[in-house]
């Protein structure tokens, strides 16, 4: 200030201060705490922003690690209670599991008095039994010739085809005609074999069946003299009852004997068919 109690000149630009200066120090305490009460309220600030930034960082990855958790959790206390249950069950500590038994593999189980070993059939040089299983060797048929329609066919040639065999004053004609649908229901061809002795035992026969029977089924003479295809049945099947010789599509020969309406055709269809 200049000696008249004017202001000087700034020149610095600065508005003018009035500077009080107190006589005692202590006039300014108020002043102190009020600074330091500042100076504490922007570093609880700073800390709060920093607080505030970290979590707003890490916002999604702390709700993460939160599900994470509670999901280990939950799966731990479900696995606990189901092998509690399990062990339950078990009648040891290690309870082995048995395993089933396969089914021996048949490939043409007879039927009732079936068999599938022909007494008179002839057989290859290399068979190991000469009493094969029916199904499994081809072509163990009788030489033997029948006259169908006129026309001499030997038995070799026959596929999907039934012989059946009817003896003498043969009280058959129910067995008969059952036969005759379970062939023709396997889409095969059944054959009333007769022989001079049978010759109008098999026509008083044929006559009594049904008309959808006697469609289905075609007679057929044996030519041979010595009766080669009833010398070819198996002994133990009864040698003057009603049998049959069953060719399947692959030559396969099954013989049944004793055959009644009420026996189960599985075994039939499956000679016929397979």
């Amino acid at each position: 200030m200049n000696p008249g109690g004017e202001p000087e000149r700034d020149e610095s630009g600065l508005p003018p201060v009035d500077i009080e200066i107190p006589d005692d120090a202590r006039e300014l305490d108020r002043d102190v705490h009020a600074y330091y009460r500042e100076l504490r309220a922007q570093r609880r600030q700073q800390r709060g922003l920093r607080v505030r930034g970290s979590l707003a960082k890490d916002g999604i990855v702390l709700p993460l690690l939160a599900c994470c958790l509670i999901l280990a959790l939950i799966t731990g206390t479900l696995l606990t209670v189901f092998t509690a249950t399990s062990d339950q069950n078990l009648t040891g500590p290690f309870a082995p599991v048995k395993p089933t038994a396969k089914p021996p593999a048949t490939s043409h189980a007879p039927a009732s008095g079936a068999t599938s070993a022909p007494a008179g059939a002839s057989t290859p040089s290399n068979a190991a039994s000469p009493t094969p299983e029916p199904g499994i060797l081809p072509g163990l048929l009788p030489r033997a010739t029948l006259a169908v329609a006129g026309q001499a066919l030997p038995v070799q040639e026959f596929s999907q085809a039934a012989l059946v065999l009817v003896p003498a004053q043969c009280n058959c004609a129910a067995t008969v005609g059952w036969l005759i649908g379970v062939v023709a229901g396997a889409h095969a061809q059944p054959y009333l074999v007769y022989t001079t002795s049978t010759q109008a035992d098999v026509v008083r026969l044929y006559a009594s069946l049904s008309r959808a029977n006697r469609a289905a089924v075609m007679l057929a003479a044996e030519s041979d003299v010595n009766n080669l295809l009833r010398e070819s049945i198996p002994g133990n099947l009864s040698e003057d009852g009603l049998a049959a010789i069953l060719i399947g599509p692959k030559k396969d020969v099954l013989y049944a004997g004793g055959l009644s309406p009420k026996d189960d055709a599985t075994a039939l269809i499956k000679a016929l068919t397979h």
